[in-house]
């Protein structure tokens, strides 16, 4: 009877810890992961943060198919949802990591924006035409090459809009295309002799310690039957998107350290094309730049996968949000994916908690 009645308060004790660590990781607005160099934010209200509103932010995220989330404030975690070591495939996220490796060799001038494809000896499956040759390294970066050729990793809907070939002139029009995005990681790898995972790892990953991704979370996918060149593909975790975006936001600076030019960093995330199709955004180099109201006054400009991948990068608010949809599971892929309507939204509502320090 004894023991009955001990195992009873030690199962209500056990109970009352629970509750306990609940209401404190309620408090914070994250659960924290064991094992991390990031430093936290222990109350959001002491740094200017509504935790009511974050709550109310939280609630949104709950319901509409995110699977992971994450904020960066002033350099520390503001809160986390969701596993936020999980990695999973970023999707077109890829581009602006690969952005950021160009602007490392323009700086060093091993890669130019003014080359053409023809002077490159870039061509695919089927032969370029005298006038998709003149596409430029800046064309592709702003997918205004004009070329409407197969891609590797084109979404039904990007095979169904694609244009006629020469329907534009190179750098005249946007349209969102893979082709671009593909031969950029081709052009990479034989302007630098070098191969673009090793060089991330080396260049970005490493120095800005990312916690989760190994070189062995990145492959090249080949589809030769739509093309010769690959998809440059990467699976990572939020915690780890998070140090890249950290990185944009410190203007490419990691503990004293100058990793991605400060120059390029303005240039490939200021808007460099318009994109008729968005309300929110234009397009800068393999960036997606807000243009209209509110998000350009916060100076927001995002990385944006399929399904709900994104870094968005708030300068006016020193903020960095990441949000995530593990796209490895069918359901998230086919009923939880998060349109940029919904992510937009709750980066709204993330970002009406900020009350001000």
């Amino acid at each position: 009877m004894v023991v009955r009645k001990k195992r009873k308060l030690l199962l209500l004790a056990g109970i009352i810890n629970l509750l306990v660590l609940s209401l404190i990781g309620c408090k914070n607005s994250s659960t924290q992961v064991e094992s991390t160099t990031w430093e936290y934010h222990r109350n959001p209200d002491e740094v200017g943060w509504s935790f009511d509103k974050l709550k109310k932010a939280k609630d949104y995220y709950d319901s509409i198919g995110s699977t992971a989330a994450m904020a960066i404030y002033d350099g520390k975690v503001l809160f986390e949802w969701g596993d936020v070591t999980k990695k999973s495939n970023v999707h077109s996220v890829r581009k602006s990591f690969l952005s950021a490796l160009l602007g490392i060799y323009v700086q060093e001038g091993t890669i130019h924006l003014e080359e053409t494809l023809n002077e490159l000896g870039i061509s695919d499956n089927v032969t370029l035409t005298m006038l998709e040759e003149n596409a430029t390294i800046a064309d592709l970066l702003t997918s205004r090459s004009g070329i409407y050729l197969r891609a590797g990793e084109e979404s039904l809907l990007m095979r169904w809009n694609r244009p006629e070939r020469e329907s534009y002139v190179p750098g005249s029009q946007f349209h969102y295309n893979n082709w671009d995005f593909n031969v950029l990681g081709t052009i990479f790898n034989n302007k630098t002799n070098s191969d673009l995972f090793e060089e991330f790892n080396e260049r970005i990953a490493i120095p800005i310690g990312m916690e989760d991704y190994v070189l062995e979370d990145s492959i090249y996918k080949y589809e030769l039957k739509r093309s010769m060149h690959p998809s440059y593909l990467f699976r990572m975790s939020a915690r780890d998107m998070a140090r890249f975006g950290l990185l944009f936001l410190q203007d490419g600076q990691w503990a004293g350290q100058q990793l991605i030019p400060k120059d390029w960093i303005s240039e490939s995330t200021s808007v460099q094309t318009p994109v008729p199709t968005s309300i929110e955004y234009g397009y800068g180099y393999m960036w997606w730049v807000a243009d209209a109201k509110p998000f350009n006054e916060l100076g927001l400009y995002s990385a944006i996968g399929r399904y709900g991948q994104s870094i968005d990068i708030i300068p006016e608010a020193n903020l960095v949000f990441v949000h995530r949809v593990n796209s490895d599971r069918l359901i998230n892929r086919t009923v939880n994916h998060v349109n940029d309507k919904k992510r937009l939204t709750l980066l709204e509502k993330v970002l009406d908690a900020h009350i001000g320090d």
